[in-house]
């Protein structure tokens, strides 16, 4: 890296907005970069997963030794990913040096064997071609404890079966759990008999109503906890086969325990959620330890705290430079976890139960930057329309735009970007994500916004987009992007509006029925067609929309005034797609759509079609692709030079 992105820092250039030459360039975001997953320890190693774009998005299964040795366990081309769901999570687990694990190519399970690198199949090939998937894995003394999703030819959502069963070593199968729509979280309790799982049913989704069932030994079921109005995730048992759990009845996800012949408790309540949706599996918030000691993390003011909770007394929350803490997990004498902050990336960290020094076991990578270049999220609450709610506000974290090595002139207002987040069941995050930093450090201001319907703030803020998605999100995106602008912090004539997935749906949405706010957007993978979508979409959320929206096919009228193809006349603002052709969440059709009535409205815009990309774009080439190529849109729509030394293409603008 050359020093001028070092200590020294030269005197500041003088340069408009969203041309301020940076360090933080798309080859940057993608080079050695990895999406830290899940965490398993197994005796005194830690393991945990990657996701490489600079390997085609492969998933690979790393282990730390004791003595600091770490290891890339599966090798190429070799992926530990699932598609239970279309989301996945839960595709590997470990014991006594075994992994199995779910390889993405076929959906079999594998087993690969301590000191081998060689996997061997150890479920039979399906009738049809990945039709038979494995998730939420977890290695009993009989064999591994999995959701086994079943597709039938034709791929139709109703003929998808989820089940729980137990694969033996020798490849045979035991169907434990049948019947519901979907179940999760098998978790076989310390006396190897009694199991705990999850499950729900059409149309409620996991945060709507997932039910905490236990089944003995003699095959009775009884249900602890959950049903209709109460979400519960992640159960846990403890050595003395306590249960825990974290259920939102008291509308915020909060922590729950039955000891052995009892009734529930409530053990905490923070006042905010300590869970998240439940869109993978293998999400872990909490952990209990053996000497009744509990850590979790939990969300407050934009930021996660990581605390330890005595049963005596109250969480102490621990002094640790991070502000994102996912897949919390037990280790000997502490805490092993993904921690992250406004200016780290992800790392696999050890934090000790009793004090001392925290340790990083997979550090970040080393990006040769000066946290100067860093821009640090304010968390922003703000004014928006009640409808009837209760609810009248709404949040943001706002980076400001931040170069140490650039200014604008004086009285030039930065352009705004309105990331919208995906879900909508999902919640923004203040962990240093340098696709954020793209466009910070080159003058840009980022509102990543927690709108109506976001997790984080209970259940009350959650619910609130009930029948209201394409209402309410609009409105608090609209308004976000209002109050930015009246309050003199960006150039209300250069706001755009981007978002993937459900984030697409809001980008498009507010673009063709909230005109004249944004002047400019663009969807990656998002939703033109809310009908297409409730008729075409995979199993997990084929009745999604049922609550967001209406019923279907009966709330065709509702579906029909709430999707952006059918308000393309008043589409007039420029609009960058970027869509994997591989998308079995929101086809291909849905983009082609939105690109079509641009095109035959003459509303400048540009289209790129990613090839082997599914929802969500994994190959460093299309990450790279598709930042640069929404910068450069920006660049020419509203008029302003890139940074020559980067030598980015041109985006093929159609007008």
């Amino acid at each position: 890296m050359s020093a001028t992105y070092g200590r020294a820092m030269p005197a500041r250039n003088t340069l408009p907005h969203g041309s301020w030459p940076t360090p933080i360039t798309s080859e940057l975001v993608v080079r050695a970069a990895a999406r830290l997953g899940e965490v398993r320890v197994d005796g005194t190693d830690v393991w945990w997963s990657e996701g490489r774009p600079a390997e085609g998005g492969r998933s690979v299964i790393v282990r730390r030794s004791a003595d600091g040795t770490t290891t890339d366990v599966l090798p190429a081309p070799w992926n530990a990913r699932t598609r239970v769901h279309e989301y996945g999570g839960g595709s590997w687990a470990v014991s006594a040096g075994t992994l199995w694990f779910t390889h993405f190519a076929d959906q079999r399970l594998y087993r690969l064997d301590p000191g081998s690198d060689t996997p061997v199949a150890v479920t039979p090939e399906p009738a049809l071609p990945a039709s038979v998937r494995h998730a939420d894995l977890e290695v009993t003394p009989e064999g591994v404890l999995a959701v086994r999703e079943t597709h039938a030819e034709g791929g139709h959502a109703a003929d998808v079966v989820n089940e729980i069963v137990r694969v033996r070593p020798d490849g045979g199968t035991d169907v434990l759990v049948s019947g519901p729509d979907f179940v999760s979280d098998p978790r076989l309790a310390p006396d190897g008999v009694t199991l705990a799982h999850l499950r729900w049913d059409h149309p409620d989704m996991p945060w709507d109503a997932a039910q905490l069932v236990v089944r003995a030994a003699d095959g009775t079921e009884h249900v602890i906890a959950g049903g209709t109005g109460e979400s519960v995730v992640q159960p846990v048992w403890g050595e003395d086969l306590s249960l825990w759990w974290l259920g939102d009845r008291t509308d915020t996800w909060s922590l729950y325990r039955r000891r052995p012949h009892g009734e529930a408790e409530l053990v905490l309540d923070v006042g905010t959620d300590i869970a998240g949706p439940q869109w993978v599996f293998g999400q872990t918030r909490y952990a209990v330890f053996p000497d009744g000691r509990v850590a979790l993390a939990y969300g407050r003011d934009g930021r996660d705290r990581l605390a330890v909770l005595d049963p005596r007394g109250e969480p102490r929350e621990l002094d640790l430079p991070y502000a994102v803490f996912r897949y919390v997990t037990a280790a000997d004498g502490g805490i092993v976890c993904v921690a992250a902050g406004p200016s780290s990336e992800p790392v696999v960290l050890r934090v000790p139960l009793d004090g001392g020094d925290a340790e990083v076991l997979r550090p970040a990578r080393d990006l040769g930057l000066d946290p100067a270049w860093f821009s640090v999220p304010e968390h922003v609450t703000f004014p928006t329309e009640d409808r009837g709610t209760g609810i009248a506000e709404a949040h943001a974290l706002v980076y400001p735009p931040t170069n140490p090595e650039a200014t604008a002139p004086e009285g030039d207002l930065p352009p705004l970007i309105v990331h919208v987040h995906g879900g909508p069941t999902a919640a923004a995050s203040p962990a240093l994500d340098l696709q954020v930093q793209y466009w910070t450090s080159r003058g840009f201001c980022v509102a990543d916004v927690d709108y109506r319907g976001s997790t984080g703030y209970g259940r009350r803020y959650r619910e609130a987009l009930k029948g209201r998605w394409g209402i309410l999100d609009l409105d608090d995106v609209v308004a976000c992007a209002r109050f930015l602008a009246r309050t003199g912090r960006v150039d209300p004539a250069r706001m755009a509006i981007t978002g993937g997935s459900a984030g697409g749906y809001t980008a498009l949405a507010a673009l063709s029925m909230r005109p004249g706010v944004f002047t400019a957007g663009a969807s990656h993978f998002g939703v033109a067609d809310l009908g297409a979508l409730a008729a075409e979409t995979h199993k997990f959320e084929s009745r999604y929309l049922d609550g967001l929206v209406a019923p279907w096919p009966a709330g065709r009228a509702v579906y029909d005034e709430r999707s952006p193809i059918n308000h393309v006349d008043a589409l007039d603002t420029p609009l960058a797609v970027f869509q994997g052709d591989e998308d079995a969440v929101v086809p291909p059709d849905q983009a082609e759509m939105i690109v079509a009535a641009l095109r035959a409205k003459g509303v400048p815009h540009a289209y790129l079609l990613f090839q082997g990309e599914q929802h969500g774009f994994r190959k460093a080439e299309n990450i790279r692709a598709a930042m640069d190529g929404e910068l450069s849109f920006y660049a020419q729509v509203w008029g302003f030079d890139l940074p020559e030394a980067e030598g980015i293409a041109p985006i093929e603008v159609v007008r």
